[in-house]
């Protein structure tokens, strides 16, 4: 015998179905954190629909923005201010705040999401703090001008670049010792590995170049120039990189040029140039590497490249001078 269910009970079903289905959407929805750098905000941007849907009080130039391994915090440099702020990716409250030394202005987490590594432009040293407790790890001695920070994928290797000095600073995160220096082009500003830790990128600002470094020997590979058809080499300026997780394909930020470098990572040629807003500074991947955002400083805006296309697909207007990007699920 076929049973059925009865009116109320469907009606019951079908209102349980749509308050679950209306449910997904808030906890999956993927949000970009822009840190607006001479507005003390950070605008939050819901992916979706590329518009800003929160603008959150910061303190004093927030620059450097990462995010917990989790996703749900969100650690922002409050570089005037001196120290670490901590939200919570989902209300937007500030959370803490964590000691960071003089003048954070680029960390990164380890992978484990514990402790934070910061640059201290101020006082040439790079300050580790375990954020669980605010407590002091140690504070290394580098380069004068330090800025860039990467970590290797197994966490066991910390890069800052000094600005002044030129140099990559490899430091060993069990003894927290400067192990290596590598000497790049003028005014390193940034430092990231790809995913299988077997490349690190180095990006020189003056210099227009950007380092890639074996990390088997601490080498240079190979030095990768940029020219742009109708653009003053002096405005070639790299500064962010993103690499995707396959490791197929680099995109650097290349500042007054207003370009972003498309540029194939196993053979180290660029492919392309995109045209973004104006001053391009740092990069984030969606979780997907669907998008990638650029934060524009000079025009008050992020660009929205669609990866696969490898096309500029929107801009969205967020605070005064946006510096750094995180995004989130």
């Amino acid at each position: 015998m076929t049973s059925r269910l009865t009116p109320a009970v469907s009606l019951a079903a079908l209102v349980g179905t749509l308050v679950a289905a209306d449910a997904v959407p808030a906890s999956a929805q993927v949000r970009a954190f822009i840190s607006n750098e001479r507005d003390h905000t950070v605008s939050v941007v819901d992916m979706d629909n590329l518009k800003v849907i929160e603008t959150i009080k910061t303190g004093r130039r927030p620059r450097g923005i990462t995010a917990s391994p989790d996703g749900k915090l969100i650690y922002l440099c409050a570089s005037d201010d001196n120290r670490v702020e901590v939200y919570d990716s989902k209300t937007f409250k500030m959370i803490k705040t964590l000691r960071s030394g003089p003048d954070p202005e680029l960390f990164v987490l380890a992978p484990s999401g514990n402790p934070l590594y910061i640059a201290n432009e101020d006082d040439n040293m790079v300050t580790s703090v375990n954020v669980d407790t605010n407590e002091l790890v140690a504070e290394i001695e580098v380069g004068v001008e330090p800025e860039g920070m990467g970590v290797s994928p197994d966490g066991k290797i910390l890069v800052n670049t000094s600005e002044t000095t030129n140099m990559a600073h490899i430091i060993d995160t069990s003894t927290n010792q400067v192990i290596e220096n590598v000497l790049v082009d003028s005014r390193p500003r940034y430092a990231t590995f790809n995913s299988d830790g077997s490349q690190l990128w180095v990006s020189s600002e003056v210099g227009g170049t950007v380092a890639v470094i074996d990390p088997k020997t601490w080498k240079i590979t190979k030095k990768v120039s940029f020219n742009i058809p109708g653009v003053n080499q002096d405005a070639i300026q790299p500064v962010g990189i993103r690499i995707t997780k396959d490791g197929s394909k680099a995109f650097v930020a290349l500042g007054p040029a207003n370009r972003i470098a498309v540029i194939n990572a196993k053979t180290l040629e660029v492919e392309k140039y995109l045209l973004v807003g104006q001053r391009v500074w740092q990069l984030g991947f969606t979780p997907d590497e669907k998008l990638l955002i650029t934060t524009n400083g000079n025009s008050n805006d992020v660009s929205i490249i669609d990866v696969a296309a490898e096309k500029v697909t929107k801009s969205v207007a967020v605070g005064r001078s946006p510096w750094g990007v995180v995004v989130v699920p």
